[in-house]
């Protein structure tokens, strides 16, 4: 059986200390018997409402392999665990190798963020070149301002 943990993590513990506290919730599943399936880290998100006066958390998701046992040490874990403000633990039938549907959103941003940059590039690129050219010939601005206001050079 497979089991969905997703977790909030206190917003004022850094994101180094975030993946510490994943790394050793790991190791107490695969000391448990139990193995990851899915490793998630979904970064400093807005909460629905205020926990602990607290408006944002790093969230995580973990989907492990295992025993009804792995999910009650998963569980107690996070619980005495003060860093953690919230948790839901719930098992699921199916396994998808595709990322979690917040993580494809936010792949399919930072792909189109990364197409505006080399659009942007390619058209500061073309400005370069257009300036380089008038640089080294400068009667080709003559020339451009003729062709633009429709005379031709004769």
């Amino acid at each position: 059986m497979y089991y969905e943990t997703v977790f909030i993590v206190n917003p004022d513990v850094s994101q180094e200390n975030t993946e510490v506290l994943t790394n050793e919730l790991v190791e107490k599943i695969e000391k448990a018997g139990a193995r990851i399936v899915k490793r998630e880290y979904w970064g400093v998100r807005p909460l629905a409402y205020s926990i602990q006066k607290r408006n944002r958390g790093h969230y995580a998701l973990l989907v492990t392999d295992g025993a009804a046992e792995v999910a009650k040490l998963i569980d107690e874990s996070l619980r005495l665990d003060e860093r953690i403000l919230r948790f839901l633990t719930t098992s699921i039938t199916e396994l998808s190798d595709e990322p979690s549907p917040l993580l494809r959103r936010r792949s399919t941003a930072a792909t189109e963020e990364s197409q505006a940059e080399v659009e942007t590039k390619a058209e500061e690129t073309k400005a370069e070149e257009a300036t380089d050219a008038t640089k080294a010939d400068p009667t080709a601005e003559e020339k451009t301002a003729k062709e633009e206001s429709g005379e031709t050079a004769a």
